[in-house]
């Protein structure tokens, strides 16, 4: 690049002397060979379109977004493809923070001449209301680090962003048909990009007369002569050529050229479409809702046949559908789960008495007791057994003992009562008024 160029005087005359008679040996400074790429990592993050490249040590990251605007007038049923870069002194102390310089706007012009020319991206996709909607895709380049050749680096980024972004789906409606609307993640699935081939941009560098090597490095950037950028598709077909000024190229040099380039962006191509589809299943393995098993099976059970376990909340086997415009099947469902709940119960009273049923036995105990009677001791978890009733008197509270003339009474109504049941020991309404009223004189 031309910052590179510019401050050359950063290198000794020595080192420019020790890459030149290295490339005499075919042999470079990092020990590749003069057609070798250097390591290649592709990178995806957690939201859809963003990628992360590293070649080498060049560092580079792209995240692609989509809004909705008017188209042109000459293209009114193509959408819009644009490509941004940002170069961070960060990255390398010769950037500039701030206006873009001319390495920016040149590196972002051979991305968008490698994608728009070739027709790439199907931007008759994009397209919503001919002549008033089109989708808007916009591309951002950030420098991370600058090891050299950023143009492939960048190149392979904004491919591998594309090729995972999706952008929201959008219907239309309304009275004429015209509104649009959008529609989120959570209602409906965004749709990708419709992508045909795969640019790949291959940069050569010329050093000296004789030597050219590709991918060159911030070191060979810095004493090369003239650079050339390749883009080719897997197919072989050439979609762009970049000449940025320096030494003259000839024709065998450049078909040359052409034909290294081809090879290596079959093997580009073949990289990012394997990192391409490992995302796209982690996604859809991210997308997969996973609920946690309610019935595990026991498959070891001797007999061979499989044991049900429950492990949440039993459901009720009493449990029926009830229609909400039908009230008789709301009654028969009522009177189905009474006679289910009655029948389950065996050996107590409340199978067959109605007035049982809700009747705590603490609390009855300690309502005969503050009555001042005393029932015949009996099993209270045993339901089954009969119960004694408190003894009836007419007599003033005050007047009695409360042990010695309950204890008679309770005596005399064993020997001339028979034995009474749990529906007799809830006194009727009249006779607790009555008895009140007997207290309420007595005070």
């Amino acid at each position: 690049m031309e910052q590179r160029l510019g401050n050359t005087w950063r290198m000794t005359v020595n080192e420019k002397k020790f890459i030149e008679s290295a490339l005499e040996s075919e042999l470079r400074v990092d020990g590749r060979r003069p057609f070798d790429y250097r390591a290649l990592t592709i990178k995806f993050g957690r939201e859809d379109g963003s990628s992360e490249v590293q070649l080498g040590q060049t560092h580079i990251m792209s995240y692609v977004t989509s809004q909705l605007v008017q188209p042109y007038r000459d293209r009114p049923n193509e959408g819009a493809l644009s490509v941004f870069t940002e170069f961070s002194p960060m990255a390398d102390p010769s950037f500039e923070a701030g206006r873009p310089s001319e390495s920016a706007v040149e590196l972002g012009r051979i991305i968008d001449r490698g994608l728009r020319e070739s027709r790439a991206v199907d931007t008759e996709s994009l397209c919503v209301v001919a002549g008033k909607w089109v989708w808007s895709i916009r591309i951002d380049l950030h420098i991370l680090d600058n090891g050299g050749n950023l143009v492939d680096a960048a190149n392979i980024a904004a491919l591998a962003a594309l090729l995972t972004f999706r952008r929201p789906e959008c219907t239309l409606g309304g009275d004429d048909g015209q509104e649009v609307t959008l529609h989120p993640p959570e209602v409906r699935e965004p749709l990708p990009l419709i992508v045909h081939h795969l640019p790949i941009a291959v940069t050569f560098a010329f050093i000296g007369d004789e030597h050219m090597v590709i991918d060159p490095t911030h070191h060979e950037e810095a004493v090369m002569g003239g650079r050339m950028s390749v883009t080719l598709n897997a197919n072989g077909d050439v979609c762009a050529i970049q000449k940025a000024g320096g030494h003259g190229v000839m024709q065998s040099v450049v078909m040359q050229c052409l034909r290294i380039a081809s090879v290596k962006a079959g093997d580009i191509t073949s990289k990012i479409k394997t990192v391409v589809e490992s995302y796209k299943t982690e996604r859809a393995l991210r997308m997969v809702k996973r609920h946690a098993p309610i019935n595990a099976v026991d498959v070891n059970e001797p007999g061979g046949q499989a044991k049900q376990i429950l492990e949440g909340q039993k459901l009720k086997s009493e449990e029926c559908s009830v229609s909400q415009s039908d009230d008789m099947d709301v009654e028969q469902c009522r009177i189905n789960k009474r006679t289910d709940k009655n029948r389950s119960f065996t050996g107590g009273p409340s199978s067959w008495d109605p007035y049982s049923e809700g009747v705590n036995t603490d609390e009855l105990k300690a309502t005969l007791a503050s009555r001042g009677s005393v029932a015949v001791p009996m099993n209270l978890d045993n339901l089954g057994d009969t119960i004694r009733d408190e003894t009836k008197s007419d007599e003033p509270l005050s007047d009695v003992n409360p042990v010695s003339s309950s204890t008679d009474s309770a005596g005399k109504e064993m020997a001339t009562s028979k034995e009474k049941t749990l529906q007799d020991a809830v006194k009727p309404k009249n006779k607790r008024k009555k008895k009140k009223s007997s207290n309420t004189a007595a005070v």
